[in-house]
Order: C-alpha cells, then structure tokens, then sequence
C-alpha cells in the first residue's frame, strides 16, 4: 500500500489536475474576464454540450445569453405547435358504401371500427359475408399545419444553434487573440551561451 502511494505521487506530479485544461498563465492587466473567458472557450466542450436537446446551448457557452434565451423560447413554441397539432388533428371520416356496416365501439373517436358486410354466399336462409375494415378518410386538417410548423421552428433552432454558435466562438476567441497578439515583442535573450526566445506584453 505505501509503494502504490509513492508511486502514485510522481504520477500526478507528472499530469497534474486532470480537469484543468488550460494551464495557468499570465494575463494581460487590461484584459477582461470575460475576454479571458473568450479567449480560453473550446469547441470541443460546446460541441459536447449538444448532447443536451435543448436549443441554444453553444450560445450559452459562448456568453450569448439573449440569443440562447431567444432559441429556448422559440422551441418551446415549437413544442406548443406540436401538441396543439396532434389535439387538433382531424383523422377524417369513414367513407360511404353501399352494402351493410358492422360497427363496433360506436361513438369511441379513437376506437371506433367499421367493417362492410360484402356478401359472398347463401345456404339455405343464411347470408354469409366477408368484412372488409373501412379505414377513416381525410388529410389531418389544420393539426397537420401546427405539427409541420413546431417541427420546423424546433429543427431550425437546432441548425442555428449549430452553425452560428461555433461561428460566434471563433469570432470572439480570435479577437481576443488578435488584440493582444498584437503587443507581444519578440525578444532575443542569451543564457547560458544558448539563444532562447522570450514572449512578453508591452503596453
């Protein structure tokens, strides 16, 4: 048990605080925190964010908190759409015929069924038939508008969410980048006989 201790500890010497992805560095004064918030957002962990199915989550993490807001909003509508379509959805009536029909849960909307009675031969006095299901007819209505409409709103939430996420991340990641990138001074230093590059801020 002491041998597995020690040698666990030059191993996290070696790596570290597994959960901390950036190292610490030094910060312009002037920089913001939310300039160094921009400056150290990943992709990867917006991308991995997405794995929530809720719209608008890569501008949250991108610090766009209206615009996420705005998406989560407007998927909820599409979700309001939806099941105001499949309330309002009219499956239809049974269509006409000319022979008999047998009707079984009459009056139930879901499970009404209707058979034509469909003669097919008589012994002696008895009629017999063959059923054959009459199945409801129509195009869904106005439901079928609503449901098209939240499917639509909520897949384009999701597209944008998508692209103009990761858009908006490498935008503020490079700008911050490029601000300060641009007052670093390369210096030349010599220690030890050996010619080393050193990076420093001049403001």
């Amino acid at each position: 048990m002491v041998l597995t201790a020690l040698l666990a500890q030059p191993a996290a010497a070696q790596w570290g605080d597994t959960l901390n992805e950036a190292p610490l560095t030094p910060v312009p004064p002037q920089m913001t925190f939310e300039e160094y918030r921009d400056m150290n957002r990943r992709l990867s962990v917006g991308l991995a964010l997405r794995a929530i199915p809720l719209p608008g989550m890569l501008h949250f993490y991108a610090g766009e908190q209206e615009t996420g807001r705005r998406l989560v909003k407007t998927s909820l509508l599409g979700l309001a759409s939806i099941a105001a379509g499949a309330f309002l959805i009219d499956e239809g009536d049974f269509p006409d015929t000319d022979f008999d029909v047998l009707v079984l849960n009459a009056g139930d909307k879901d499970g009404e069924r209707r058979y034509e009675k469909i003669p097919v031969k008589v012994e002696g006095e008895v009629m017999h038939y063959r059923l054959r299901e009459l199945r409801r007819e129509g195009e869904g209505g106005i439901g079928v508008t609503f449901i098209l409409l939240g499917v639509g709103v909520i897949a384009y939430d999701f597209l944008y969410d998508f692209v103009h996420g990761i858009k908006i991340i490498e935008e503020k990641r490079d700008r911050v980048r490029y601000k300060y990138g641009k007052q670093l001074e390369l210096q030349v230093g010599i220690r030890s006989a050996r010619p080393t590059l050193q990076l420093s801020y001049a403001f």
